[in-house]
């Protein structure tokens, strides 16, 4: 009796002096469908942007779509490897256009907002499974309780180019909290909220990489915005990581060249035309070039970095 006595205080002390709760995250794991790769382009940056995210999780709230789709843009600005363009511009966009009206953005649909605000890249993306459980036990004196929330989050990412689908990922997120009670005393299992975006960060940090890697598969590319006095303007500079001094050459684009299976654009015919040099900067990005060689381009002409 007296051992049980002692071991009882002993529990009844380290309940008292130990934290209520614990949270510890399971590795997560990525079903990949686009092989990740190592990109020899990875300056520049690039723009991209990113749609909001559907919720088809059944049950899930119409937040857990909101909270991936910054999580997502959070991680890809960490990266340093974009400029991502505001949601809220996004947003805006999307109802003007009146595009995405039935829930589902299609790569057409995504294109064609990524050449309105002249990104290289645009993301969509759905949860398509979200849960949460509990689970627990009950001995004589004490009692132990998990929260668990897991969920998977699908991805697309579409070269606005082309409108094709360059990259398909998904990811699985799983995050589990502890709770327990000795004698009635102890933390009790009251549902955590911030569960839901440490399992969405799980799952997402998992395709960011691929995300960069397949959108740096393209050679970086910019336009001429306009030419005065023998000066180009070109529409990516400070912002994007432009250096002065840099050299660009530059081709008119001509006929577009398509697929005549899938009737996918392909690409479209190019001509040289010259080289251009980095002079200076203005605005928040866009820079001033001279004509190198060859004859001065016309406004949309398209600009690549020497090799």
């Amino acid at each position: 009796m007296k051992r049980f006595t002692g071991a009882l205080a002993a529990m009844l002390i380290l309940a008292s002096c130990a934290p209520g709760t614990k949270i510890r995250q399971k590795n997560s794991t990525t079903v990949k469908e686009t092989e990740k790769t190592e990109s020899k382009f990875t300056a520049p940056r690039r723009r991209i942007g990113v749609i909001a995210f559907d919720n088809k999780a059944p049950y899930a709230q119409q937040r857990i779509g909101d909270t991936a789709t910054d999580i997502l843009i959070t991680e890809l600005v960490k990266s340093g490897k974009f400029i991502v363009v505001e949601r809220q511009k996004m947003d805006k966009l999307m109802d003007e256009q009146k595009l995405g009206q039935t829930g589902a953005i299609d790569p057409n649909t995504a294109a064609k907002v990524g050449k309105i605000l002249g990104l290289n890249a645009i993301v969509t993306g759905s949860i398509s499974q979200f849960g949460v459980k509990k689970e627990g036990k009950d001995f004589l004196v004490t009692q132990s309780k998990q929260q668990i929330v897991e969920c998977t989050v699908d991805i697309r990412v579409v070269d606005t180019e082309t409108g094709q689908v360059i990259l398909a990922d998904s990811g699985k997120g799983v995050v589990r909290k502890a709770s327990g009670k000795v004698l009635g005393m102890g933390n009790s299992s009251k549902y955590d909220e911030t569960l839901e975006g440490e399992a969405l960060r799980a799952a997402i940090v998992k395709f960011t990489d691929n995300i960069i890697s397949q959108v740096n598969q393209k050679p970086w590319s910019c336009r001429v915005a306009a030419v005065s006095n023998g000066r180009v303007y070109l529409n990516a500079g400070l912002e994007a990581g432009v250096q002065v001094g840099q050299k660009l050459k530059v081709f008119s684009q001509g006929t577009a060249i398509m697929d005549p299976t899938t009737g996918l654009l392909l690409g479209y015919e190019e001509t040289e035309l010259g080289m251009l040099k980095i002079a200076s900067y203005f605005g928040d990005n866009g820079a001033i070039a001279d004509v190198v060689s060859g004859a001065v381009p016309q406004p949309k002409a398209l600009c690549r970095l020497v090799d």
